[in-house]
């Protein structure tokens, strides 16, 4: 999902687990209709700079679809911060939007609301088939076993982006493809008086997503098979302090970034303050904050020793947006054609390319719009060497707690505090103590 949420999973609470009926739309009667054929609301996510960027990249194929269809759709850009919160509320009360975007993380939590129209077969024929959309992105649309909750709409994937000029005046000639040859690089980068490596220490979706990849590095899941929390596993918990050592051991991420959560430090790498940045697909931000792509290059995140590849050599989360269908809506066929539309071969090519994503559309993906060599780097680890989070239903909770927990360890680390293997024990004690019972 996109890190631009910085606090949106910490305002989740146990409602989204225990909401128990179907209630978006607007129906009074928990059931979809097709009353208002002509009309839908849309949720949209806010994915690029801004919300006006959002809209202006938007409007014009809302406006398209109107033309194609006769349904005008009513857009409303929903900032991340608010979004999910958003989405809970009208689970509950009855007053949402006939389609949105989700973040693919959430997808098993909203899922456990029943709020969701399910992707079966039916319906997925009804836009062209579910073998149209990559593997790794249907991964991350709900729980195992049942029918997806939401349809993928954007994928992304984390890559490290190094500045060429910074590297060049510290002697380095290649991007660091473990994480000892990053903090040996980092030395040298800190010695020419450039920060090495930027990080969101307050952002806890951002914590999570790296403490995720660390684990699989690690060998290690933060739930058990059955789907029940396994925070304090000792290579979980060596996993978390691996990453936030990056700070308090290794000194390679400024203290300072303790204190990030609103995409500081993608500014900063822009600005040319810092020579590394661990982001998802990122472009798009960078140019709109004036950095060009010949200053920049992109490689794979570090492993512990190797190449990228499954298994332990994992080096991202599947990042993304999925499009969802409150199954109550008052405009059930137009929405689904508005499903249709938006992962349209066509659309789906306009839309990535302005958000600098990938397509989850196998056609579309292939296309040689999304070729470049920077755009290879995200693909290749989509196809290759990406995980999706947790599909359980306490999975956005767990976002919160863990999240919550890496931060406090980066303040511990900021603040001078020895971070020790007990203390990350004990900071994933209390998050796995949070957790809702089974």
């Amino acid at each position: 999902m996109r890190s631009i949420r910085a606090a949106a999973t910490g305002a989740v609470t146990l409602s989204l687990v225990l909401a128990a009926t179907a209630c978006g739309g607007g129906s009074s009667s928990g059931g979809g209709s097709n009353d208002s054929p002509k009309t839908l609301t849309y949720w949209a996510s806010n994915q690029g700079a801004s919300i006006a960027v959002d809209k202006q990249v938007l409007q014009p194929e809302l406006d398209k679809f109107q033309k194609q269809t006769g349904i005008k759709v009513k857009l409303e850009v929903v900032p991340w911060s608010d979004l999910l919160n958003r989405i809970l509320t009208a689970t509950t009360s009855g007053q949402g939007p006939d389609v949105l975007n989700i973040g693919n993380t959430w997808s098993a939590s909203l899922q456990a609301t029943g709020a969701l129209l399910p992707w079966d077969t039916k319906n997925f024929a009804k836009i062209g088939g579910k073998d149209r959309f990559v593997d790794s992105a249907l991964g991350s649309t709900g729980a195992a076993g049942k029918d997806p909750a939401a349809v993928p709409l954007y994928s992304m994937a984390y890559a490290l982006y190094y500045n060429k000029k910074i590297f060049a005046d510290a002697g380095i000639s290649k991007a660091p493809a473990t994480w000892d040859e990053l903090v040996a690089d980092g030395k040298k980068i800190q010695a020419k008086g450039k920060s090495a490596l930027g990080a969101e220490g307050s952002n806890l979706s951002e914590n999570i997503h790296h403490v995720f990849v660390f684990a699989k590095q690690h060998g290690a899941d933060f739930f058990t098979a059955d789907g029940k929390p396994d925070f304090t596993n000792p290579k979980v918990v060596d996993a978390v302090k691996s990453y936030v050592d990056l700070m308090a051991k290794d000194k390679v991420i400024p203290t300072g970034d303790a204190e990030y959560a609103q995409n500081q430090s993608v500014s900063d790498f822009a600005k040319g303050k810092q020579a590394m940045l661990l982001w998802q697909s990122a472009a798009a931000n960078l140019k709109s904050q004036g950095m060009s792509e010949d200053a920049y290059g992109i490689a794979p995140v570090p492993v512990i020793s190797g190449t990228p590849g499954t298994g332990t050599q994992v080096n991202s989360m599947v990042a993304g947006i999925n499009l969802a269908v409150f199954k109550n809506s008052h405009n059930l066929d137009g929405a689904t054609k508005f499903v249709k539309f938006m992962t349209s071969d066509d659309e789906q090519k306009i839309l990535n390319t302005a958000y600098s994503s990938i397509p989850p559309v196998k056609s579309a993906q292939s296309d040689a719009a999304f070729g470049a060599p920077a755009t290879a780097v995200l693909k290749n680890t989509l196809a290759t060497s990406a995980a999706a989070l947790p599909q359980v239903a306490s999975e956005s909770q767990f976002e919160t707690a863990v999240g919550t927990a890496v931060k406090d360890l980066f303040a511990d680390a900021a603040a001078g505090r020895a971070v020790t293997t007990d203390s990350v024990k004990a900071a994933l004690q209390k998050a796995q103590q949070q957790m809702p019972a089974a």
